[in-house]
């Protein structure tokens, strides 16, 4: 029984020191630590503990110092730690550094850090110093003065460059300023063919425009790559101006012709009223006669000559229609 409770004890004890051997190897990177040491570089055990406590991944801070301190780098711990500390990439950095001074590109830590805290990929700028990119313009319309729409797709050949990586626009406003430059410069000629035949006038107006200011770029060349004609622009907007105007005129006439026509109308509604006064007054002339009888004012001869001049005014109408009918139609044969 005492040899069992033995046995038991000495198994608890070598799981316990198992489970302890093993935290302790887990929070403290000796094997982090050892690979630190084989590579010369000189990092206390402690300031791995401390690393811990930081809330700072140990490999992400002793790799990258290993990596620097092969390729003669002089950087600190201290740098790298803080750099992790403020969201940046130390590993990037390194890369970074690393292909500057392979370069031989002028570039400390300090203006590495900035720029990849500024969001942009330092690595690829160093190797984008290097070696050029080529960014594609999609096709750009412009007019010239003949109204022609000329299309033009160019290629621009930049250059990173570091000390504006900070701050610098980026490649959507090269490609802006070239599509703004490459319009321009079409709208400016005096026919579409001057463009056709001598394409790099383009791209020699608009690099000398330097396009590249306040950019992180250094724009190399600008090659037109197609050119192709589009639409008559000057004769669909000649055609839609004389649409309008047929439009106009016609508006301004059916106004006229509402206007006479309400004139007439309102002709009519004079000659009506006139009209109607004549009869009042023709039907009050049987009662003013009447009165002027009654009343002496006219003699009974007046009367008789009146109605004479009445019965010859009907008689000379109607000798004046009856020969009116017998005349024969002059346009006949």
């Amino acid at each position: 029984m005492l040899a069992d409770g033995g046995l038991i004890g000495l198994i608890i004890i070598i799981v316990g020191a198992v489970i302890v051997l093993s935290l302790f190897f887990t929070f403290v990177p000796v094997a982090l630590w050892i690979s630190a040491l084989a590579a010369g570089v000189r990092v206390s055990i402690f300031t791995l503990i401390g690393m811990r406590l930081r809330r700072v991944i140990p490999s992400r801070i002793v790799n990258p110092l290993i990596k620097a301190h092969k390729a003669g780098l002089d950087v600190s711990i201290n740098q790298l730690e803080s750099h992790y500390l403020a969201g940046g990439n130390v590993d990037r950095v390194i890369n970074a550094l690393i292909a500057a001074q392979r370069a031989n590109i002028e570039l400390t830590f300090e203006r590495c850090a900035a720029i990849d805290l500024a969001g942009r990929d330092v690595l690829e700028a160093v190797q984008m110093s290097v070696n050029p990119k080529v960014i594609e313009t999609p096709f750009i319309s412009g007019v010239a003065i003949n109204g022609i729409e000329v299309k033009a797709k160019a290629r621009i050949t930049v250059r990173a460059n570091i000390d504006r990586l900070v701050g610098g626009a980026g490649e959507e406003t090269i490609i802006a300023r070239v599509g703004e430059g490459i319009v321009s410069t079409i709208g400016s000629v005096d026919t579409h063919a001057k463009v056709l035949e001598n394409p790099d006038m383009i791209s020699q107006t608009v690099l000398s425009k330097g396009l590249d200011s306040g950019t992180a770029f250094e724009i190399l060349s600008i090659d037109i790559a197609d050119v192709d004609i589009g639409k008559n622009i000057g004769a669909e907007l000649q055609i839609e101006q004389a649409e309008a105007d047929k439009n106009i005129a016609q508006a301004k006439a059916e106004e006229r012709r509402a206007m006479a026509v309400a004139n007439e109308q309102e002709m009519i509604a004079r000659v009506q009223e006139m009209k109607a006064k004549v009869v009042e007054a023709e039907a009050e002339v049987p009662l003013a006669m009447s009165e002027a009888l009654r009343s002496g004012n006219l003699g009974i001869m007046d009367y008789m000559n009146y109605k004479n001049v009445q019965a010859d005014t009907a008689m000379r109408d109607s000798i004046s229609k009856v020969s009116n009918a017998d005349k024969p139609d002059s346009g006949k044969k």
